[in-house]
């Protein structure tokens, strides 16, 4: 089976194509654009690039969050409308789900920057069983929320670009109970392997749902103007 997949969760992102569980060609995105500039273009150029044409694609896989919010509805819209005229499932694979691929054998803490200060958040066991759900919080108040969980755990590994970003406050609170991943990996090319790998977890494209974890800002403005 052949996979066309997407990340719009960051502002660079990333597109791939899956063949037969294997990665064929992965890219990231232009940051300096925006994702409505750059699909679907981008997509195409990933297909051209792995030899192939979107009448081959089996199945599409895409990031559904938690990112950035304007990113997610344009990558969404874009999977759902080739899935429509393929006639093809969508794989949904959230931004959390994607980076616990690269625990290994510890407790995974997934931070990914929010923005405005603060990082979407989920605490994972090393079977990858979610010991604190996602949230959106400032990074100290993420660490303080979690205290009593992480205070029975003997290692735990930070992934994502908001680990990366907020790896200060992470040690300076942690000390050597935490390690940081230095590097974050594209996410298309994994989401792509996930779908592969689970056939049955495709849905019918009108089925999408982004994962916010917390309210969009527009919303969130204006509510604060129904107050001013």
């Amino acid at each position: 089976m052949q996979f066309l997949s997407l990340d719009t969760s960051s502002a660079a992102g990333s597109a791939a194509v899956i063949r037969d569980g294997r990665i064929i060609v992965e890219r990231a995105g232009d940051a300096s654009r925006t994702h409505a500039e750059r699909l679907p273009r981008e997509l195409m150029d990933v297909l051209d690039a792995a030899h192939t044409s979107l009448g081959n694609v089996d199945g599409f896989a895409v990031i559904t969050g938690p990112g950035s919010f304007t990113g997610l509805r344009v990558g969404l819209a874009a999977i759902e409308g080739l899935a429509f005229a393929r006639k093809a499932p969508v794989y949904p694979v959230t931004a959390f789900e994607a980076l616990a691929t690269h625990r290994g054998v510890h407790a995974a803490a997934i931070w990914i920057d929010a923005h405005r200060h603060e990082v979407f958040a989920t605490l994972l066991d090393a079977a990858g069983r979610t010991l604190e759900p996602p949230s959106s919080r400032p990074p100290i108040r993420t660490l303080d929320a979690w205290i009593a969980r992480l205070n029975t755990l003997e290692h735990v590994q930070f992934l994502g670009d908001g680990a990366v970003r907020y790896r200060d406050v992470i040690l300076d609170r942690l000390g050597g109970k935490a390690a940081v991943a230095e590097t974050v990996p594209l996410l298309a090319g994994i989401a792509g392997s996930i779908a592969a790998a689970s056939p049955a977890r495709g849905v019918a494209p009108h089925a999408l749902i982004p994962q916010y974890v917390r309210r969009p800002d527009a919303e969130l403005a204006r509510d604060r103007r129904k107050f001013d």
